[in-house]
């Protein structure tokens, strides 16, 4: 697993997003506790209150859930709920402005099917 954090955004995102990938790709199921906060801060190197902020943000959101005394836990449907909120947001930061340079171009439905598919082939073990 890449330590490494970026500049432009707050490290406590950084933290929510990867355990969101996490639970995306399959490494956390339903139901499966968390490494803890304590193991997070040793593993990355960062503040205890950097880590709590961005499980907190997840707990808030209804991915995780806490047992007292325990951990945290990934809630039932977690992977669905991340998958629709990531479907949408691609749709909006991708595809729309896409689409509206694709019109500004002239380029129909058929072309951007075969641009997709000429992609697909030139990249495939890229992606």
């Amino acid at each position: 697993m890449n330590h490494s954090f970026t500049d432009n955004q707050p490290l406590f995102i950084q933290i929510k997003q990867r355990i969101e990938d996490q639970i995306v790709n399959g490494q956390l199921k339903e139901h499966e506790q968390i490494p803890s906060t304590t193991k997070m801060v040793q593993f990355y190197n960062i503040n205890h209150i950097t880590i709590s902020k961005g499980v907190n943000l997840l707990v808030d959101e209804g991915i995780l859930y806490k047992k007292r005394g325990v951990g945290m836990f990934v809630n039932e449907g977690a992977k669905q709920v991340l998958l629709k909120t990531r479907q949408d947001a691609f749709t909006s930061n991708y595809l729309l402005p896409m689409l509206k340079e694709a019109n500004k171009l002239g380029l129909t439905d058929h072309d951007l099917a075969h641009m997709f598919k000429k992609i697909r082939e030139e990249y495939r073990d890229e992606l």
